[in-house]
């Protein structure tokens, strides 16, 4: 057993696959969410449940906090049963949550009121990479907090990017390619729907990108997606459009504050929210029905 003590506040699909992850390597890992049967499945592991942030941070020297938007991590952080209340001074805490770059700056300040140090750590991959240590990290954080917690990430991640000294820049590089990534696949679903109306067979147009100048970059990102599309499969396959929508939201509210026109973004989102209140249960691929429905056609295998 190392002797490095780990937390976790959230034990989602991330959050409990990140743990067991530190857990099949060695670390003792005490985490704590808000429904007491994902505690549970933490301890079926080999970990040990907490019932408030606050026993997280008693029993943990570095604790990881990866829940749903910036109120939870806030929330998760302050008050009695707050992780601050219980992790001792010159204790860690990386945020590993998806939220806005103002967002993880409040925090780290809230932190720092009490001695604590904080590292911005974004997150690319999903809950099938994560308990196999294949993440990829971006992180905003002094170089010394990063070098102190190398392990702890490098456990989590194929690879760790330092992208700036303060809090707050993991989330810009993260918003950032979410950006891209998003606005990318809503082109290809429309690409799809249009090949499709146009009249071309979905399985020959598939090869053509699958060939063409795309072949180089994302292929793999843009290859699940329209398989995907072609197995209508829409739910449970690890990119929940209700996860996308908060994320391209980030996106496009950091080009508010800073004053960058995100014209191409900013049009996916809509497409986005738009499939999202159709489909709040299905994942972002699910958008192709809307399409599908305009266009007349079905975006299926041809085969």
């Amino acid at each position: 057993m190392k002797s490095k003590r780990l937390g976790v506040i959230g034990l989602g699909d991330m959050g409990l696959a990140m743990a067991r992850c530190l857990l099949t390597a060695g670390y003792p890992v005490t985490g704590y969410d808000v429904r007491p049967e994902r505690a549970a499945l933490l301890e079926a592991e080999g970990g040990v449940g907490a019932a408030s942030p606050k026993q997280v941070g008693q029993a943990a020297d570095t604790v990881i906090v990866m829940v749903f938007n910036g109120q939870q991590v806030l929330e998760s952080l302050r008050g009695a049963d707050g992780l601050a209340a219980g992790l001792a001074p010159g204790g860690t805490v990386i945020i590993t949550s998806t939220i806005e770059p103002r967002e993880v700056r409040e925090a780290a300040a809230l932190l720092a009121d009490s001695g604590l140090r904080a590292m911005d750590c974004s997150v690319s991959g999903g809950r099938t990479t994560a308990p196999i240590g294949q993440l990829a990290l971006m992180v905003g954080a002094a170089s010394e907090d990063l070098e102190a917690q190398r392990d702890v990430l490098e456990t989590l991640a194929h690879t760790v990017q330092h992208v700036g000294e303060e809090p707050g820049m993991g989330q810009t590089a993260k918003a950032a390619l979410q950006a891209f990534m998003y606005a990318s696949s809503m082109a290809m679903l429309e690409a799809l729907a249009l090949g499709a109306k146009a009249g071309i067979r979905n399985d020959i147009l598939h090869d053509v990108f699958r060939k063409s100048a795309i072949q180089s970059g994302e292929t793999g990102f843009f290859r699940k997606l329209v398989d995907l599309v072609f197995a209508r499969d829409f739910i449970d396959t690890g990119s929940q459009i209700s996860v996308t929508a908060k994320d391209v939201g980030i996106s496009v509210a950091m080009g508010h504050e800073c004053g960058a026109p995100l014209f191409t973004t900013a049009a996916s989102y809509e497409l986005i929210k738009a499939g999202f209140a159709r489909f709040p249960d299905e994942d972002k691929q699910s958008v192709i029905k809307l399409l599908e429905e305009v266009t007349g056609v079905v975006v299926e295998n041809q085969e």
